[in-house]
């Protein structure tokens, strides 16, 4: 394949990516109308590399595409929120349930790591989110399964429209950190089980904080 039919697609995906990372950072608002020609104009580009990027975000949940009005910012319902929050909760506890079982001496001291980064990050908003996904998203790699890793990194999108008002609730941080521990000891004990229970419980208790 030549990089000239590579180039498009190459600039398409930056856009997206530009954008999603705009729309994480509330830059750009949940129910907030995008408007292309100024995007357009802002990137240097044409509407159709943006448009395409439009229709990234739209696959994951982060855009809504209205007829004949154009893209919009996601907003997330509480029925949204809840249904994103279920199938994360069964999926990843799932994931951790298979690491206490397969993990490896390394990769459980790997995971002892993030750990211990993300208790010196509740500080930095910014750093705590990216540790405490890096963490999530580490179990998941360790459980091996690409279909969930995709499924999850998907869902974890739209939940990220509405991650701050969670976190960001009084003690929420604390609340999460003692909840990774549980998760840490069961994945320590080796017990699947146990590291199922306490990762369900940690998203039972995220979905009652963003709620």
């Amino acid at each position: 394949m030549s990089a000239l039919s590579l180039a498009p697609r190459a600039l398409y995906e930056e856009v997206a990516e530009l954008l999603r990372q705009r729309i994480f950072k509330r830059e750009l608002a949940p129910g907030s109308w995008i408007d292309e020609m100024k995007l357009a104009e802002e990137y240097g580009i044409s509407r159709t590399p943006l448009r395409e990027a439009l229709k990234v975000l739209a696959a994951e949940g982060l855009v809504t595409m209205k007829v004949r009005r154009g893209a919009y910012v996601t907003e997330v319902s509480e029925k949204d929120l809840s249904d994103v929050y279920h199938l994360l909760g069964l999926l990843e506890a799932d994931a951790a349930s298979e690491s206490a079982q397969r993990a490896s001496a390394a990769e459980l001291a790997e995971l002892e790591q993030l750990h211990a980064d993300l208790e010196k990050a509740t500080g930095n908003a910014d750093r705590f989110f990216e540790l405490n996904e890096r963490f999530h998203m580490r179990l998941l790699e360790i459980a091996d399964n690409r279909w969930r890793i995709q499924m999850v990194a998907d869902l974890r999108k739209v939940m990220k429209l509405n991650r701050h008002n969670s976190l960001l609730k009084s003690g929420r941080i604390a609340e999460s950190l003692a909840e990774h521990r549980a998760v840490m000891n069961g994945l320590k004990a080796r017990d699947a089980e146990l590291t199922r229970k306490q990762m369900l419980a940690h998203f039972r208790n995220g979905l009652e904080a963003a709620a």
